[in-house]
């Protein structure tokens, strides 16, 4: 029996390169899509999905995502004082319970694999999910957002789990891409997987899309695996290691994944999530069509 995945962590020492200048001093996780930093979006869908502890790889200058996620005694105090006991009440929802968030520091920028590497002490020997928070989710006809259909993947399989998008095959040298080893319809065994293949060479059209329930094995993996490309720790090349003595399964998320790291992604996660949200679509769609008429 797979032990139950409790805990999640989120790689946030990046330093948001694609989007200067508005990362030069707001962590890229900070930014807002519609009223909500991108972090939170990230945070909501692991909650959603019965996360209890969100477990945060920061780095320098990331002061701010640890206040988010924390008590603001004045601003709450003002907001009850003030009558705004819907704002107080939206606010203190999105708080974690005490005790439900870690921070640890990356102190140098070594990979996404370094990154995950950073949290062994707080996840211990248990499964644990890993969700990139560039990468926002919204559900399709299942309902459920990407980890959710991770973590149902890892209750009918165990393993370690990787969620997967279709792309274009002219746009699969872009991605990390996986092959499928067994097929069973929304999920599949995966039988290997290449870091941006070279073009007329990937063995599939399914990309790793950010999303991924690991085994605690692949921590040993991580400290021992050598420096991949730009001379980074790649999580890609740990989950390979990994996969010839563990068994890795694919998922197919059925939903949109927004990828927030890039100024178009950004844009397009603005328009995406607004359109889901009852209180404002109505009237953005009006102003949208207002927009694209002038065009």
């Amino acid at each position: 029996m797979s032990k139950r995945v409790r805990k999640a962590v989120f790689p946030v020492a990046g330093l948001g390169t694609r989007v200067l200048p508005a990362t030069k001093v707001i962590p890229k996780e900070m930014l807002t899509v519609v009223d909500r930093p991108v972090l939170q979006h990230a945070v909501d869908e692991a909650r959603e999905a019965g996360i209890e502890h969100f477990i945060f790889v920061t780095g320098r200058n990331k002061a701010t995502i640890e206040d988010h996620f924390d008590m603001s005694y004045e601003l709450e105090d003002t907001l009850q004082k003030r009558g705004k006991l819907k704002e107080y009440a939206e606010l203190m929802a999105d708080l974690p319970a005490a005790g439900a968030t870690s921070f640890t520091r990356q102190q140098a920028p070594l990979g996404l694999g370094h990154a995950v590497w950073c949290a062994r002490d707080i996840v211990g020997d248990e499964p644990f999910a890993v969700i990139l928070p560039d990468m926002i989710t919204l559900p399709g006809v299942r309902k459920t957002r990407c980890i959710a259909q991770c973590l149902e993947a890892y209750e009918q399989h165990g393993g370690n789990i990787i969620a997967v998008e279709e792309v274009s095959p002219d746009d699969t040298h872009l991605y990390g891409v996986v092959s499928i080893a067994q097929d069973f319809g929304q999920t599949f065994q995966i039988g290997g997987m290449v870091e941006k293949p070279a073009k007329g060479t990937s063995p599939s059209n399914l990309i790793i899309s950010g999303r991924y329930i690991l085994e605690p094995e692949i921590f040993d993996v991580l400290a021992t695996v050598e420096k991949g490309a730009g001379g980074e720790i790649q999580l890609t090349d740990g989950m390979k290691k990994l996969s010839e003595l563990q068994k890795f399964f694919g998922v197919r998320f059925d939903g949109r994944t927004c990828d927030t790291g890039s100024k178009l992604g950004f844009l397009m996660a603005n328009v995406a999530f607004a359109l889901e949200r009852p209180d404002i679509a109505p009237a953005f769609k009006a102003e949208l069509k207002k927009m694209l008429g002038a065009l």
